[in-house]
């Protein structure tokens, strides 16, 4: 039996992750990586002690028509991303990696071609961490270099993801 890759492997783990998001549109699963050692995990869900969207049954961006991208400001979520974050030391993850997921709440499905959004990438970029890990398939990925964000300063307003 082949041996799983290392970034194939923190992305397994993040999928799981992601199994634990109350979206019911999209469920993001966020792990952060440094030294290999895993620092914390974020799924998509509402802030501590408020309903989450699957126990409401409803997202208001969607019954709004609002489309993938804009308006997050109306999300009940906190994003995965950030919820890793929060739940690491900034000592502990600079110059770590960020493994994200993304799920089709419907489908189950792995959504391909996933970003993370503006909010997450000023996050991400303050945080210190290096390189952000998207998984597009069971098997494909891309690496996102965080340099790359910063020195492309517009590119975190132009570019969408969730």
């Amino acid at each position: 039996m082949e041996r799983r890759d290392k970034y194939n492997y923190y992305l397994d783990i993040a999928q799981t992750v992601a199994e634990r998001g109350t979206c019911i549109r999209r469920n993001f699963g966020a792990i952060i990586v440094n030294n290999d050692e895993i620092i914390s995990t974020g799924y998509t869900g509402a802030p501590r002690g408020r309903k989450n969207c699957n126990e409401l049954g409803r997202c208001i961006r969607a019954e709004l028509k609002i489309p993938r991208g804009e308006r997050y400001e109306m999300c009940r979520s906190v994003h995965a991303e950030a919820n890793a974050i929060i739940s690491a030391a900034r000592r502990d993850i600079i110059g770590a990696t960020l493994y994200l997921v993304c799920v089709d709440a419907q489908t189950g499905d792995l959504v391909e071609g996933t970003s993370s959004c503006s909010m997450c990438k000023r996050l991400i970029i303050n945080a210190g961490i290096s390189k952000v890990v998207v998984r597009d398939s069971n098997d494909k990925f891309r690496v996102i270099y965080v340099d790359d964000w910063i020195a492309n300063d517009e590119s975190i307003m132009g570019e969408f993801g969730y």
